[in-house]
Parts: structure tokens; sequence; C-alpha cells
């Protein structure tokens, strides 16, 4: 199988960048012209005495803004665990580094733009979650790997990768339209990996779970709903966790994914903005997109977690179920896709190639988010699933359960808590809710208290914050191209006067309500008049920035909203 360079170190001139690859043995320089943006390929005889030189770790790639091209670059990283035989690295810091050595070219509301553009792949860049390796495909699961063709191992990672899992696809287009140059990048996947060598009976294996986020239909949690005219599902999620042992590898997939239809639910100042169907659409053409392209790659779907009963789905209301902290209702579930479970099975290889299971099917669980509650259901069948696993590998012994293994069942379930933190921050913004079920088993009152602060943290940066968080994913993934030298960007749209007037009035009413309380007139009468007086103004005031909500939230600027009626 082909494979990138480790290690490099950047020489960096007025004229060019000079990448030099620092692996035993390698000789290539990737030199990147900072004036025509040009990439060739020259010799380390090539590379000026006169450059600054430091490490780094790797090429995310590059991108245009107002400024002119930007390259960014991985400048830490750290060791994630060895996946069959190969290191798994996360990308720990980033550099952004302009290709022009000056912003005088620029006006000042170019600079301001530019700023705001920097500011916006750093947000991203800090988004904990981006892992790579250099000599391993990632982006696919253990079965898919085992079912591919000479040919496909003989292709370089950046060809042979699933581009719904690649993040810097964009970032990376010039050095994949030529091919002499892939040995300088890798796709970097965008989720959750952690790796654990665990003990049960005093057999040591290694148990992993990785989730890969997908890079189509990418954003926040109340800004991108449903699917698009392709089929891609919003917040889409495939978690695969695997097990070695001695010779044995297995793996149980699962996906997750937003509800399959056109459907949106913008935030507007309220705790839960109201979802809206499209009238307008055809819902048909989308459900199947997605559902054959679901089918094709994973084979039979069972939906688990689906609110609507649909053939093919199962259907439960988590609220209802196991309200008054009745957790335990959750077997009811699992139980009840039981059968499919058992018929889908999981994949299963020795250490020679031989494949003697496969996956004939997934689970693609959701609720309104797909996250917290998702993440609960999939850890559970995921347990099941490794059940079956250890016993035919012969880790757990006859009649053994997992949930006996304490040792065991604290990774396992810190883990998957774990997993459910990374997903939600990177959709809504938080830490996810009841992960205090998957970590101790049982719902507590501090995990209540908690849920309640994600919620208002949460409510908080879903209407002043993640328009600005949407618009840098769609930046970095290049679902927004800036012009170079742009002269009125989207940025500067400017505001209805009541996004200005009205706060400030609401605020001096509210001020002088408390002014009037603290600071009694001659009478009580009189005080109470002022006080009542202000204090209804400013409760009009609010009731009219609630009513036009939509004005006041943080809103994307760089794509045009969908519309819904």
């Amino acid at each position: 199988m082909a494979t990138a360079y480790e290690r490099f170190n950047l020489h960096t001139t007025p004229e060019k960048f000079y990448v030099e690859a620092c692996d035993d043995g390698a000789t290539d320089v990737l030199v990147i012209d900072r004036v025509s943006t040009e990439m060739t390929l020259a010799g380390k005889k090539d590379i000026p005495p006169s450059g600054v030189t430091r490490p780094i770790c790797g090429i995310m790639g590059s991108i245009r803004l107002v400024a002119g091209t930007y390259l960014i670059v991985i400048t830490r990283k750290k060791k994630m665990g060895d996946l069959c035989g190969h290191t798994v690295w996360k990308a720990v810091d980033f550099d952004v580094v302009s290709y022009k050595k000056t912003l005088l070219h620029l006006t000042e509301n170019q600079v301001q733009d530019n700023k705001t553009f920097l500011s916006m792949i750093n947000g991203v860049l800090s988004t904990d979650g981006f892992y790579f390796c250099t000599d391993y495909d990632l982006s696919h699961t253990q079965q898919r790997l085992a079912n591919t063709s000479p040919d496909f191992q003989e292709m370089s990672l950046l060809e042979r990768a699933d581009q719904r899992f690649v993040w810097n696809g964009n970032l990376l287009r010039d050095i994949i339209a030529q091919p002499e140059l892939h040995k300088f990048a890798f796709p970097v996947i965008h989720g959750f990996i952690v790796m654990k060598p665990c003990r049960i009976n005093a057999k040591i294996f290694e148990w992993i779970l990785i989730s890969r986020r997908s890079c189509f239909r990418a954003g926040v949690r109340y800004y991108v709903r449903g699917i698009d005219s392709e089929g891609h599902a919003a917040n889409f999620v495939e978690t695969e966790q695997i097990v070695q042992y001695q010779s044995a590898k297995a793996s149980f997939v699962q996906t997750r994914g937003s509800m399959p239809f056109f459907w949106s639910q913008r935030p507007n100042l309220k705790y839960k903005p109201k979802p809206l169907i499209s009238s307008s659409t055809n819902h048909m053409d989308g459900f199947k997109r997605h559902f054959e392209s679901q089918i094709l790659i994973y084979g039979k779907l069972r939906e688990p977690f689906f609110f609507i009963q649909l053939q093919g789905y199962i259907a439960f209301d988590f609220h209802k179920e196991c309200s008054k902290m009745r957790w335990h209702r959750l077997q009811i579930l699992v139980d009840a896709v039981s059968e499919n479970q058992d018929e889908y099975g999981y994949f299963w290889d020795n250490s020679d190639g031989n494949i003697l299971l496969q996956q004939t099917g997934t689970f693609r669980s959701n609720c309104m988010d797909c996250l917290d509650r998702t993440n609960v259901i999939q850890s559970l069948l995921a347990r099941r699933s490794l059940q079956g696993q250890l016993q035919r590998m012969g880790v757990l012994h006859v009649g053994q359960k997992i949930e006996e293994q304490a040792d065991f069942e604290k990774i396992y379930k810190n883990a998957w808590a774990d997993n459910a933190n990374a997903c939600a921050k990177q959709y809504a913004g938080t830490g996810a809710l009841k992960t205090d079920f998957t970590r101790t088993g049982k719902r507590t009152q501090w995990g209540l208290v908690m849920d309640g602060w994600n919620s208002m943290i949460r409510y908080y940066k879903n209407n002043f914050s993640d328009g600005f968080r949407q618009d840098a994913i769609d930046l970095f993934l290049g679902n927004y191209v800036v012009e170079e030298l742009e002269g009125q960007t989207p940025l500067r749209a400017k505001k209805d006067w009541k996004f200005f007037t009205l706060p400030v009035i609401m605020l001096v009413a509210f001020a002088m309500c408390i002014i009037c309380l603290i600071m009694a007139g001659d009478t009580w009468t009189e005080t109470a008049a002022y006080a009542t007086f202000w204090g209804m103004a400013s409760t009009l005031m609010a009731a009219i920035i609630v009513f036009n909500g939509k004005e006041f939230v943080d809103a994307p600027k760089l794509v045009q909203k969908e519309k819904m009626d």
C-alpha cells in the first residue's frame, strides 16, 4: 500500500516554501511558490540555506482568503495508539501561514474581513477531534478495507480515502490534482478515536472506538438539519467498534444522522424553535437517495430510534418510555432489535486475512439532534455485539457478561461518554447530555444539573454564536469560496435598525425599573407607578424582540439560507 511521508521540515524564504520530507531515505522536497502558488517537486539540494527552518507534522492544505492564499500545517501531534500495526495520530496544534509577505495591498475593510476569515479557520482548527495516519486508511471501516482489490491497495491515501470523511479534502485540492505530490499529504478525519489495551481473565486485547464525522452537509445544530438534494444527512457520523486479540480482529459499525427528509429548525430566541417541514420539495427523492446510498455502503438497514413508524424502522419514544428516571426500560429497544442485530452480525477476520464473518446490515440511530440519546442507544447495541465477539475470541468464558467485568466496564462506559461529548461539542457546541447514564449505568441528580447547565450554554451558542461557527465550517470545507481582493464580502451585510435599537431600549427600561425600586419616591404609590411603567416598557421590548427573534440571532452570512415555507 502506498504511504505518505511522516516527518517534515518547513523552510521559508521570501519567495517560496520548501516542505522537506525527513523520513529515512527520503530525498523529495515540495516547493510552493508564494507568488504564483505553483507546487513542484525538487530535491534537498534545492533548499536554500537562507530559509527559516522549523519541523512540522504534516500539511493540512491551503485556502484562499481576501489577502491571498494561506498554507495550513500541523505543528504538533499526539499518538493515540496502534491500529493493525499502524500508528494513529491526533492533530493537536496548527499554524496558518500567509503566502503574502504583507497586507499593504488591502484596504482597511479588506484587512478586517481577512482577519474575520482567519478567525473562522482557526476556530474550526481549534475544534477538538482531527486524526490521521500516514500509512493506513482511517477513513474506511475494517470490512471495507478487507474487501478491496489489489489496485485499490496500490492507490495513494488521498486517492483511496472515503471522501465523506476527509475534512481536508477541499484544502488539498491542489495537491490532489498532482499525483506525484500525494506522498506529501494525507487525509484527516474529524470525530473521535479512543484506543485502549484492556484485560479480562488475564487476557489482554485492544479495544478501539472510531467515530468519523461526515463533511457532507456538515454544520451546527440548528442551521443544518435534514438532508440535501443529494441525500446527504446532517450530522452524519459513522462509528466503528474494533476488537483486536491475538490473531483475531472484529468490528461492528453503526451510523447516526438527521431525520432523512427536508426540514429545518431555525433559531429564533425561543428555547425550542418549531421544526418546519418543507411543503415545496419532493421528500421522497432525497429520502430514496439517502437510503439507497446507505444500503449500498452498509447493507440492510434498521433505524431503531425514529419517532415515526415506517416499514423497516423501529419507533421508540425515549421520553415516554424512560420518564421518571426509568432508564432500565432502554432494554425494551435493545430486545426489539436483537433478532436484526443477530442477523446483521459483525465483521471478523484472522491474521492471514481470511474473512470469517461479514456485517450484512447496520443500525442507523437518530433522535432530534442525533447526539445524546442516540449515543446511549449506540453504546448498548455495541456492548451486545462486543459480548458475542469476546466470547468467540475466548476472552470471556461461557456464561460471563461484560457488565460483570468492572475494570473493563469503566473503560467502556467512559469511552462512549467521551464519544458523546466529542460529537456534541463539534455539532452543538457543548458536551453531551445524559452522559451520567453512559458512564455509570444510571441517571443521577448531578447529571440532571449538568444537563441543565449544558442546555443553557447550548441555548446561548445556538442563538448568538452558531452563525459564525456555521460560516467557519462552510469556509473550511469549500462550501463558500473567497475571491482574492474581494471588494464587498457578505460579512458586511448590514443589520436592520431593530437589531441595535430595541435591545438598548429594553436594557434602559429595565435599568430604570431597578433604579426606581432602589431609589424610592416620596410615596409607595409613586414608586410603584414608575417601576410598573419601566417594567412594562422593558417587558414590551423583550416581547417585540422575541416576536422578531430571527432578526436578533447570529445567522450565517456566507451561504444563502435554505428556502423553507
